[in-house]
């Protein structure tokens, strides 16, 4: 499974460790993913999800996952988000 958030698609950065002495090495960003289940309420459905904990952050900020992929542009969600909100705009 890659590391990459099921709803905004946040995946892994890359960057530099920097030590005391300036020596930069190559190292990766990773986000801080949790397995939640969130609840759909237009399909009485309850969705199991692998998302970042800022996406989840923002999800009970608009009011819970019916809001928040409403809210938000297809080009910032990702295919499995855009899945669920047309079956969404269906019922």
């Amino acid at each position: 499974m890659s590391k990459k958030c099921e709803i905004s698609g946040t995946g892994a950065m890359s960057g530099n460790n920097v030590s005391h002495a300036n020596n930069k090495t190559r190292r990766r960003f990773l986000p801080n993913l949790q397995v939640v289940s969130l609840l759909s309420e237009k399909l009485g459905k309850v969705f199991k999800l692998k998302i970042c904990s800022k996406t989840l952050r923002s999800i009970e900020h608009n009011g819970g996952l019916d809001a928040y992929l409403e809210s938000t542009s297809n080009s910032k969600l990702s295919a499995e988000a855009v899945k669920i909100k047309k079956q969404m705009s269906k019922a």
